[in-house]
């Protein structure tokens, strides 16, 4: 039986991770290892569970109907084994969290250090992605999202500052040879550093002030993954290239060295803070159940 688990513990890793190595990579074991795995799960059921290709891996129809049942299954025997972490004087266990590159960025840094000393027996594993995805389906615990990004029936509780704005910016260069735009329309003539979700849409900036709202397209020489190419649009901004639009936090350090000059400031948006999210209907298990508790007391300090 426990070999049995194993094999189905190789399998889930390696559609969660979308092939062998990053399978391996999550799961802390080997490529070779999860492959013999699978391999002896669809001897053993005598079906094929994964469409293998030199470029994917992706399950069957019935590897897919045994995902979505076997995932759930998984979270109800964890869920039942930390019961033990209640009787213990100390929480641990390993916490999974889902989060997009500006939360890891602005948001988990103060967090992170101060949360793992206090619970050191607490393993913290972050998967860095803006692809929104299920965050349950990708092993994970919780996530941080935005409101307008967060899943039906989950319980949502504030993280980080509560209140954020978006800036556009420009080196000093760059607006004293093309001028400092009064109005966001005048970013139409402007070379306008963009960013791209992995969905492929290409979001608008938007602006408002005095009641005022607006979506601007504007075109430009660079367009980057919204994610880990952000900061290529931040240095090519600092090295003169156009005009770059993110999270104030982000940009704040280049605009207070002066490597970066605030462009329509009375212009930038202002938006609520992100959020961690999690199941609501599903027993909470202790390592969460600790960060929600720590979070909630940083909240209360900040406040």
């Amino acid at each position: 039986m426990a070999t049995d688990i194993q094999d189905l513990l190789a399998f889930v890793a390696v559609v969660q991770g979308a092939g062998f190595r990053e399978g391996a990579r999550a799961s802390g074991k080997s490529a070779s290892s999860l492959s013999d795995g699978v391999r002896r799960l669809e001897a053993r059921l005598g079906v094929r569970l994964l469409n293998r290709t030199t470029r994917s891996v992706v399950p069957t129809e019935a590897g897919a109907q045994l995902m979505a049942r076997i995932v759930p299954a998984l979270g109800e025997v964890a869920a039942a084994l930390d019961v033990v972490n209640d009787f213990r004087d100390r929480p641990s266990g390993t916490l999974r969290l889902n989060v997009p590159v500006s939360a890891a960025r602005l948001v988990l840094p103060a967090i992170v250090t101060p949360f793992l000393q206090l619970y050191p027996d607490i393993r913290l594993e972050v998967m860095v992605d803006d692809s929104f995805v299920d965050m349950l389906a990708a092993g994970c615990d919780a996530g941080i999202r935005y409101d307008e990004r967060l899943e039906q029936d989950m319980i949502a509780v504030p993280i980080g500052p509560r209140w954020q704005r978006f800036a556009a910016a420009a080196s000093p260069g760059y607006l004293d040879r093309a001028g400092r735009p009064e109005h966001p329309r005048e970013l139409l003539k402007h070379a306008c550093l963009r960013g791209r979700f992995s969905s492929g849409a290409l979001p608008a900036w938007e602006f408002e002030r005095d009641g005022e709202s607006l979506r601007i397209e504007p075109s430009g020489p660079l367009i980057v993954n919204i994610g880990g190419a952000v900061d290529l649009a931040v240095d090519s901004a600092v090295a003169g290239l156009g005009i770059v639009n993110l999270f104030e936090d982000w940009l704040r350090p280049y605009i207070d060295r002066g490597q970066l000059e605030p462009v329509l400031e009375p212009w930038w948006p202002r938006f609520t803070g992100p959020f961690l999210y999690y199941p609501g209907r599903r027993y909470v298990p202790s390592p969460l159940r600790a960060f929600v508790a720590f979070i909630k007391l940083q909240d209360r300090a900040c406040s």
